[in-house]
């Protein structure tokens, strides 16, 4: 399974996503996703199974398939609550 943080640029926001993701997958006990991160301009919908963005192109990334709009980019409540909900729509355990 490919998990993506997107936003604007592919640099700072999406990266940090990344990380947050990363440490939410780490404190859920699940091991074996690939976790990347990139701008919105370079992502299609089969690129990953499930694309994370901020609010602001919650829009504009609605295309790529699974889109998971995040209110708050460093709220880790959030981000492993959504990071846990994604894995079981794909059908992947969560331990934690």
């Amino acid at each position: 399974m490919k998990i993506l943080a997107v936003c604007s640029t592919g640099l700072g926001s999406s990266f940090m996503t990344h990380m947050n993701i990363d440490k939410a997958l780490k404190e859920l006990g699940v091991r074996g996703i690939d976790v990347d991160h990139a701008d919105l301009g370079s992502v299609g919908p089969s690129d990953a199974d499930v694309v994370f963005v901020g609010k602001d192109i919650a829009e504009a990334a609605q295309h790529l398939g699974d889109v998971v709009v995040l209110d708050s980019l460093i709220d880790m409540n959030e981000i492993r609550s959504k990071t846990a909900e994604a894995l079981t729509r794909h059908g992947v355990e969560v331990g934690a």
